[in-house]
């Protein structure tokens, strides 16, 4: 019975470096521009909501029709450069965010493919190990390591500690 396979796809050495180097035009164009927040900082900063995002557009809308209701300690030019330069951001963060959740749903079908297959050749290496085919118990003892519970929890402890 074969294993239904999830997905298939492959890239092209041109595809990839063409990738590449779209994402370092990209990084090149970011650099020196955007922020990388600590953890700490962005549950400082949060995220402004929805509504939050109305009342800033609704303040704005006030600040150009009364530009003398505007507090003195307020720069009204930082304010319009950052709202445009927010509304600049969203929409290409959004679309990078979605390409970004593409690539991990991809990865993930292909990382289940590969692990379905995986379970398959041991399950095969140990039937030949019983079967005491040349070479497949040297095979499956050596696969069989990853699947013992105790190397397991060793090795995801190293792995964390690393």
């Amino acid at each position: 019975m074969a294993l239904e396979n999830l997905i298939s796809i492959s890239f092209t050495e041109k595809e990839l470096s063409s990738l590449d180097q779209h994402m370092s035009g990209i990084n090149e164009i970011l650099n020196g521009k955007t922020i990388n927040l600590t953890p700490d900082q962005r549950q400082q900063y949060g995220r402004i909501a929805n509504q939050n995002k109305l009342i800033v557009d609704k303040a704005k809308n006030y600040m150009e029709q009364h530009p003398g209701w505007i507090p003195r300690f307020l720069d009204k030019e930082e304010f319009d450069n950052d709202y445009m330069a927010r509304q600049q951001v969203e929409g290409r963060a959004q679309m990078l965010e979605n390409l970004t959740q593409q690539l991990i749903d991809t990865k993930t079908l292909l990382d289940h493919d590969n692990y379905t297959n995986a379970l398959s050749f041991y399950r095969l290496m140990r039937y030949l190990a019983q079967e005491n085919e040349p070479g497949a118990k040297t095979v499956y003892e050596d696969m069989k390591v990853l699947f013992n519970r105790t190397s397991t929890k060793s090795n995801d402890q190293n792995q964390t500690e690393q």
